[in-house]
C-alpha cells in the first residue's frame, strides 16, 4: 500500500475547494438567467402573437440577463434600419444577479480560517481540515465561474432581437460581478474595516490602525448611507404624487402599449422593475439639475425648456409640463433638505451621545470633518446611482436620456455640506446644552430619589426636591405656594390618605449636640417615630414574650447597629 504524504493531501483539498467555488459561481449565474428565462417564456407563452419562436424568446431571456449586469444591448431591427442602442438599466433586476454572486462568494469563503474573536473550538477544527483556498482563492474561483457563463450568455444572444455590445462585457459587467464577489468575501470576513493593504502609504496603515479613525469613518459612512436613502425616498415621493396628478394619462398610456392582458402583464412589470430609476430621476429633479428628455430639453424645477421627445409609457406620464415651474415644482427643493438634515442628525447623534459623558462627545472640528465626508459620500453614491438610471434608448434625440450624473452627484455634495455642516453643529450644541439634561438617558428619572447635591440645587432654585426639572416645561419643577410677600413656600406634608409612610423627623442638624460625621440617610424607615411604631408592633405581634423597653434606649442601640443592618429593625439589647 501506498500513503499520501500531508502536502499531497494539501493540495488535493485545495484544488477541490477552488473547483467547489468555481461551480457556486456557475451556478449562481445559472440560477439568475434561469429565473429570467423563465419569466420571458411565460410571457413568450402566453402572447396571443409571438413575433418570434422559442429560439429568439430564449435569445431575448440572454439579453435582458446581461442588460441587469450593466451591459450595452442593440436591437437591430428599427423603422429606420439603424441598430439603436439600448443603456438605460433596470435598476430592480440588479438585484437579483448581485445577490447571487454575493452569496456564492460568502459560502465560498466561510469555509476558510475563522476570523479573529472566534472560539478555539472553531481553530482546531480548522487546523484538522487544512488545505482550503484563500479568501482571494475564493474571490477569483466564483468570479471566474460566474464570467464563463456570462460570456456564454453572450454568445446565446448574438444574433437575437437584443445581443450585447461586447466592449461592455469587460466593462461594467464584469466589474459588476468581481465587486459582488469581493463584497460576500468581505461579508464572510466578518466585514473588518482594516488593516490596510501592504502596499499603501505609511499614514494611510497608520490611520486604519486607529480605532477613533475606525469609529469616525464608520459613523461617517452611516450617515452618508441614511441622507442617500433619505434622497431616494424623496424622489419616489415625489414621482408617485406627479402619477397621482396625472393619473388619466399614465392609465391612456398603460393601455395604449398592449391590447391583451399578456402585453400588459408585461408592460406592468417593466415598470415595475423601472421604479427605482424613477426615484432616482426625482431626486435629480429634487437636486436641481433635473433629467434629461432628449438631446433638446431638460425638466428642472425652474421649468421645462425645450421639445422633449417622449416615448408613450406610464411612468413618463410624471414628467412636469412645458413652461416655467411654479410653487409646486419648486417644492421639490425640499427633498435635499430633508437629506441633508438626514445626515446631521446622524453625525450629532455619534458626536454627542445620549448615553455618554460630555467629556466623550466630539469636537466642533471632528464634527465638521465627519459631515463633510458624509456628504462626500452621498454625493458620490447619487452619482453612481444616477449614471446608470439613465442611458440612451435609441439613436438621434433619444441617445441622451435621464439624469447627469455628473451634475447630479455634485448638486448633492453641495445640498448635504452647505445644510449638514451648520445643522450638525447646531444639533451637537443643543444635545450639550446646561440646562434641562432630563431628556438625557445619564439623568436620574423624575420618580427616582434625589442625590444630596441635586436636592440642594433644587432648593436654592426653588425647585421641588425629589423632581427632576424638564427642559421643555421649567415650571413644573417649581409647584410652591405662592405667600402674600411673592416668595415661595415649601409644600406641605402629605395626607394620611395620599401615603402611609409617617412623615420624617427634623433635620438632625437642630438637635443639641449634633456632630456631623457622614451623609446620614434621609429615608423616613430610619426617624425615631418609625422605630417606635415598628417595636411596637413587634412587641404586639409576640404575644407578650418581648419585655417593655424604653423606646430611647431601643432607638440607641439601633443606631449603633445601624452600619451592620441599615434597612432592618432594631437589636434586642
Amino acid at each position: 500500500m501506498t500513503q499520501r504524504s500531508p502536502q499531497v493531501t494539501v493540495r488535493r483539498n485545495r484544488t477541490l475547494a477552488l473547483a467547489s467555488a468555481l461551480v457556486k459561481g456557475a451556478v449562481a449565474a445559472g440560477l439568475g438567467l434561469g429565473s429570467l428565462t423563465v419569466l420571458v417564456m411565460v410571457v413568450w407563452i402566453s402572447s396571443p402573437y409571438p413575433d418570434s419562436g422559442p429560439g429568439g424568446a430564449l435569445r431575448a431571456a440572454a439579453g435582458v440577463w446581461l442588460l441587469a449586469h450593466g451591459a450595452g444591448l442593440v436591437r437591430p431591427d428599427t423603422l429606420s434600419g439603424v441598430p439603436a442602442p439600448v443603456g438605460m438599466v433596470p435598476l430592480l433586476l440588479v438585484l437579483g444577479p448581485v445577490w447571487l454572486a454575493h452569496r456564492a462568494a460568502r459560502d465560498a469563503a466561510e469555509s476558510q480560517e475563522p476570523q479573529e474573536g472566534a472560539p478555539d473550538e472553531a481553530r482546531a477544527e480548522w487546523r484538522e481540515r487544512p488545505g482550503g483556498p484563500s479568501r482571494v482563492g475564493a474571490f477569483c474561483a466564483v468570479t471566474a465561474g460566474y464570467l464563463l457563463v456570462v460570456a456564454g450568455a453572450a454568445a446565446c444572444a448574438r444574433g437575437g432581437p437584443l445581443h450585447a455590445d461586447p466592449d461592455t462585457l469587460a466593462f461594467p459587467v464584469a466589474l459588476v460581478v468581481a465587486g459582488a464577489a469581493a463584497a460576500g468575501v468581505w461579508t464572510a470576513a466578518g466585514r473588518p474595516f482594516g488593516p490596510a493593504p501592504s502596499w499603501s502609504p505609511l499614514a494611510v496603515q497608520e490611520a486604519v490602525a486607529r480605532t477613533l479613525f475606525r469609529q469616525r469613518t464608520e459613523a461617517a459612512f452611516r450617515s452618508a448611507a441614511a441622507g442617500l436613502t433619505v434622497l431616494l425616498g424623496g424622489g419616489a415621493l415625489l414621482v408617485a404624487v406627479a402619477l397621482g396628478r396625472n393619473a388619466g394619462a399614465a392609465q391612456d398610456a398603460f393601455l395604449g402599449l398592449a391590447g391583451d392582458w399578456t402585453g400588459r402583464f408585461a408592460v406592468l412589470l417593466l415598470a415595475a422593475a423601472l421604479a427605482p430609476n424613477a426615484a432616482l430621476w426625482g431626486a435629480a429633479y429634487g437636486l436641481g439639475p433635473g433629467f434629461s428628455l432628449g438631446t433638446g430639453a431638460t425638466a428642472t424645477p425652474l421649468g421645462l425648456d425645450g421639445t422633449p421627445a417622449l416615448p408613450r409609457f406610464p411612468l413618463l406620464a410624471a414628467v412636469p409640463d412645458q413652461g416655467p415651474g411654479a410653487l409646486p415644482n419648486w417644492a421639490a427643493l425640499a427633498v435635499p433638505v430633508a437629506a441633508a438634515l438626514a445626515v446631521a442628525w446622524f453625525t450629532a447623534r455619534r458626536a454627542a451621545p445620549a448615553d455618554a459623558p460630555r467629556a466623550r462627545a466630539w469636537s466642533p472640528r471632528e464634527t465638521v470633518l465627519v459631515t463633510l465626508f458624509a456628504a462626500l459620500g452621498c454625493g458620490a453614491g447619487t452619482a453612481l446611482l444616477t449614471a446608470v438610471a439613465g442611458g440612451p434608448i435609441g439613436t438621434g434625440a433619444l441617445s441622451v436620456f435621464g439624469p447627469v450624473w455628473w451634475l447630479t452627484g455634485p448638486a448633492a455634495l453641495v445640498w448635504t455640506a452647505a445644510i449638514g455642516v451648520p445643522a450638525a453643529l447646531l444639533l451637537r450644541l443643543w444635545r450639550l446644552r446646561t440646562p434641562g439634561w432630563a431628556w438625557r438617558r445619564d439623568v436620574p428619572e423624575a420618580d427616582g430619589l434625589p442625590e444630596p447635591e441635586a436636592e440642594e440645587s433644587a432648593e436654592e432654585d426653588g425647585a421641588v426636591p425629589g423632581r427632576t426639572r424638564r427642559w421643555w416645561a421649567p415650571w413644573r419643577a417649581r409647584r410652591a405656594t405662592a405667600g402674600e410677600d411673592g416668595e415661595a413656600e415649601p409644600a406641605g406634608p402629605a395626607s394620611p390618605a395620599a401615603s402611609s409612610v409617617p412623615a420624617p423627623d427634623p433635620a438632625p442638624e437642630a438637635a443639641p449636640g449634633f456632630e456631623p460625621y457622614d451623609f446620614l440617610p434621609t429615608d423616613p424607615w430610619h426617624g425615631k417615630a418609625s422605630r417606635e411604631a415598628r417595636w411596637a408592633f413587634l412587641k404586639q405581634g409576640s404575644g407578650g414574650l418581648m419585655a417593655d423597653f424604653p423606646a430611647d434606649r431601643t432607638a440607641g442601640r439601633a443606631d449603633r447597629t445601624e452600619s451592620a443592618d441599615p434597612g432592618g429593625p432594631a437589636a434586642t439589647p
